[in-house]
């Protein structure tokens, strides 16, 4: 089965370098670091994904990086992007094809090409410990697999620490300084460490101070580590609707030192340069001779790390009969054991700010079209007693699945003669909802990252004798890790009940449902790009100033591309919720307040 469209649900990722002679050459690895060309390095890597950036970008990307001390690039294969559809081949396949795929482009580093490492599975370690014998069984045959296509080059597994010899296990985190590879002959490799957090609608925007990363790598490398991976090292975007994670935001920026824009982030770029230039002038110490950690007493050879752990207060040290000044959380690199060169808490220049500026782009030609409200008298894709999970229903064709059902309503029910309106109380798993009765808006309601549950609680115009209610479910991406996470429910499940008529409540979670996956405006934005669009849509020409925005409504326009290669952004403040389309391609989901109105 194919991965879902998740950030995290990937089973495959290359390293490859970008400083290293490009000649026949093999890579091993010892208890110190990899070897490439007989040679042990201390690596700096960056994570930067093919699908998150426009292929313009890449080219300028991958130069920044080399520019920012980077020596490697690493990126995930995207099992989802690479083959969408489900059910085609298992992981096996894929991974064969993709290795003798880039066997065929010579791109392994054994046959002259820049890949110098991969990696098979993802953070599976809590999937292993939930599964037992079935998770130890599938870990060993996922590695045996991986090293049986010959590539020639080293396999890592992050976050396993049972990763069989000879697959390298690595950390994943904030900080690794602490950690061990399983075995004394496998180098220590940090393969995510991370710039920043994902953000989520609703959420804040994570930010890392680069005074604490530096940190973190310098105490790492202090450690004994010798490979670092950057992630993100330029985090980009989820376009269209592959953001990982019920709430994962379009952006996926991650603080990382080169922006979703392909802009350079200051001061983090610049700062981790910096680190990186003093690391490697202590390379030759830290990995040829055994490194010495002392509370600053003897020392055997050239570099020093002076490091001070207190995170508030200053230290006045004395090392080799000098005095130095350690700012707090800091460490300072001394190559030559006598100056220092640089400080993880020491930062210079100026903080970059991003300012989206206008462009001179008029929009021409509105016009709209507005979605039906899905009722028991149209065309559904299911009818059946109770509620269905959404997923299972849409399989992830579309984010929309509508839920109809009808309520017959006495002409001598009391509200219907000056009483109280009923209340309709509708609970979901997530992660949005409309609610009609007899096509009119009643009311909408959503969840959080935090808490996907939720409950809408409104009151109802019914009239005499049968009413519609339909429920529009909105699912704002898929749970892609953890144990089980195919078991994890999304949707109107219920209950789903009317309170406040003569006989009390009326439960409706077991009435005739029927089912419709989709909205119309989903078949037919892909001939956007055109000049006409399909048929049977009725576009009507609009005006979005001094205009109410209605529900469910898509609106669509024209524009002359801006001249130059500047970064673009599509400033969506005026609208709520939706996705954004351009020349037919999903740039991706947008939601810009609490509640929704409008769904284009």
């Amino acid at each position: 089965m194919a991965a879902s469209s998740g950030s995290k649900s990937i089973f495959m990722s290359i390293v490859l370098s970008l400083c290293l002679h490009l000649t026949l050459s093999s890579v091993t690895y010892d208890n110190k670091a990899l070897i490439i060309n007989g040679q042990r390095r201390i690596l700096f890597s960056g994570s930067i994904h093919y699908p998150r950036s426009s292929h313009e970008m890449w080219e300028g990307l991958i130069q920044k990086a080399k520019d920012g001390g980077l020596d490697v690039i690493d990126t995930y294969v995207f099992w989802n992007v690479h083959e969408p559809s489900p059910g085609n081949h298992a992981m096996q396949n894929f991974t064969q094809k993709i290795v003798l795929m880039m066997k065929d482009e010579k791109l392994f580093k054994s046959q002259g090409g820049p890949i110098i490492l991969s990696q098979i599975e993802n953070e599976y370690e809590p999937e292993r410990e939930e599964f037992g014998s079935a998770g130890e069984a599938y870990i060993k045959w996922a590695a045996e697999m991986a090293v049986e296509l010959n590539t020639e080059v080293p396999w890592v597994m992050c976050k396993e620490e049972d990763a069989p010899d000879p697959v390298i296990n690595t950390c994943n985190g904030f900080y690794c300084h602490s950690f061990s590879p399983n075995k004394p002959s496998k180098p220590k490799m940090w393969t995510e460490a991370w710039t920043g957090w994902f953000s989520d609608f609703g959420g804040q925007n994570y930010q890392r101070p680069v005074e604490d990363l530096a940190f973190a790598v310098a105490r790492f490398i202090q450690k004994g580590g010798s490979f670092v991976n950057y992630y993100m090292y330029h985090g980009g975007t989820n376009f269209g609707r592959t953001a990982g994670g019920p709430f994962i935001t379009t952006s996926y920026d991650y603080d990382a030192p080169i922006d979703e824009y392909g802009l350079i982030r200051e001061p983090k770029y610049g700062h981790l340069k910096k680190l990186h230039k003093a690391i490697k002038l202590c390379e030759n110490a830290l990995l040829t001779a055994n490194s010495t950690v002392t509370s600053l007493g003897n020392y055997e050879e050239c570099a020093a790390f002076l490091s001070n752990y207190h995170t508030e207060s200053a230290a006045r040290v004395t090392f080799n009969n000098k005095q130095y000044n350690l700012p707090p959380w800091s460490i300072s690199i001394l190559p030559d054991c006598k100056n220092i060169i640089f400080n993880t808490a020491n930062v210079t220049g100026q903080r970059s700010h991003v300012q989206m500026l206008p462009t001179n782009v008029t929009f021409h030609s509105w016009e709209t079209f507005n979605e039906d409200v899905f009722s028991l008298e149209d065309d559904s894709t299911i009818t059946t007693v109770g509620l269905l999970e959404q997923l299972n229903v849409t399989r992830d064709t579309s984010d929309y699945l509508w839920y109809s059902t009808s309520v017959n309503i006495s002409s001598s029910d009391s509200f219907l003669h000056g009483g109280e309106r009923p209340t309709l109380s509708v609970q979901s798993r997530g992660h949005a909802l409309h609610v009609f009765v007899n096509g009119q808006l009643t009311g909408s309601a959503s969840g959080t990252r935090t808490y996907k549950r939720f409950t809408f609680r409104g009151n109802v115009n019914l009239h005499a004798g049968v009413n519609t209610i339909s429920l529009l479910s909105i699912a704002v991406g898929l749970p892609n890790n953890g144990p089980h996470f195919e078991s994890y429910k999304t949707g109107v499940l219920g209950p789903v009940v009317l309170h406040g008529i003569d006989e009390g409540k009326r439960d409706l979670s077991w009435h005739k449902w029927s089912y419709k996956i989709g909205l119309q405006g989903e078949a037919m934005v892909t001939g956007l790009g055109s000049q006409s669009s399909i048929p049977f849509v009725s576009w009507v020409p609009s005006s979005l100033e001094h205009k109410k925005q209605q529900p469910l409504t898509w609106y669509k326009a024209y524009f002359d591309a801006p001249e130059g290669d500047e970064p673009l952004a599509m400033d969506m403040s005026s609208m709520n919720k939706g996705q954004v389309l351009i020349n037919g391609q999903n740039i991706g989901r947008y939601w810009t307040g609490t509640m929704f109105p409008d769904l284009g």
